[in-house]
């Protein structure tokens, strides 16, 4: 059941490393205008915003690639790192896209229940 937590986590933090990426990169490029349905005008007026929102979603990749390389040492770190995904995408559901629960918080939530149960 660890094995499979771990792996889960290491999901998460993919898809945040992907975020970054989109946020901080793709933002106003044709990926980026496709993947949050936005116009070329709406990017351009918040790429610095998204900037500092994917630097965000970095630090939370990195936070649980961490906690998952040190182990069972690191399950605090998991934890907390996956707890403010989860607020995350359960804050952005109700204020940008119901999607982002399915995209953000619902992995993070199972791998919360996997972490817990191992």
């Amino acid at each position: 059941m660890y094995t499979l937590a771990s792996f889960v986590t290491l999901l998460v933090a993919l898809l945040h490393a992907y975020f970054l990426l989109l946020e901080m990169f793709f933002w106003d490029k044709p990926l980026g205008l496709k993947a949050f349905g936005q116009t070329p005008e709406s990017a351009a007026a918040t790429k610095v915003m998204a900037i500092n929102q994917g630097l965000y979603n970095g630090f939370l990749a990195a936070g649980l690639i961490w906690g998952v390389a040190l182990g069972p040492a690191g399950d605090g770190i998991k934890l907390f790192c996956l707890g403010c995904v989860l607020l995350a995408g359960i804050v952005g559901a109700i204020t940008a896209s119901r999607k982002i629960l399915y995209v953000q918080a619902a992995p993070a939530a199972l791998a919360l229940v996997l972490l817990w149960l191992a």
